[in-house]
């Protein structure tokens, strides 16, 4: 089912001025790196069989799906909010060591979306099927690196609110299962009080692994 949107009267919306601030800023995009705790949340997806990448493209999709500010974007120079972002994910092929952008629609169940999201990028041929579409989060896994800090490519399109997802390498510590994650976001759109929301969402969903 595609998403749908509609358009903002920023005559009359709230948020208008820091939108229109933020938008004429040479980078508008911030990025933000914290760490999780996904003890509960691989022990479930490992139970279940399930790709541990699917499984995390669906969490982080899913609780920025659940927060109004993660879903604003410009659509022909106006400011729209869409009822449902989907996901676009790099899934790398070992035999070229090249990734492939992979485009999957998004669903309410992990388990579904991770079955669809594994079907759907092993059998891309395609590098990149085109340009990315306006509703779309996009997540990049970074498993050989349990970095703390990461940039990202600039386009130079001030009006791209595509907000951007990544995760490195997962490492033990104190028995738990930790992870560094990061979240780039448009600032006209996002501002450091949705990031902590996301956070808390993310923990949550990563948390009630072992109660599902």
């Amino acid at each position: 089912m595609k998403s749908t949107y509609k358009l903002i009267d920023e005559k009359t919306w709230d948020r208008a001025m820091h939108c229109m601030v933020f938008r004429n800023s040479v980078e508008p995009a911030f990025c933000v790196t914290f760490e999780a705790d996904i003890t509960n949340f691989r022990r479930k997806v490992k139970k279940q069989g399930l790709s541990f990448t699917m499984a995390m493209v669906f969490a982080v999709c899913k609780c920025a799906n659940e927060i109004e500010a993660f879903r604003y974007r410009f659509v022909g120079g106006k400011v729209a909010l869409f009822d449902r972002i989907d996901t676009v994910f790099t899934y790398l092929n070992k035999d070229t060591e090249l990734f492939k952008v992979v485009n999957v629609p998004m669903t309410n169940d992990l388990k579904t979306y991770c079955e669809l999201a594994m079907k759907t990028a092993t059998e891309q041929k395609e590098y990149f099927t085109g340009p990315l579409a306006n509703d779309v989060f996009q997540c990049s896994p970074m498993p050989w690196v349990t970095y703390t800090h990461i940039s990202h490519t600039n386009s130079g399109q001030k009006d791209n609110a595509t907000p951007l997802f990544d995760w490195g390498k997962y490492y033990e510590k104190e028995g738990k299962t930790l992870i560094p994650i990061s979240v780039q976001a448009h600032h006209s759109f996002v501002d450091g009080l949705h990031i902590g929301q996301f956070v808390d969402k993310l923990q949550e969903f990563f948390d009630r692994g072992s109660k599902e």
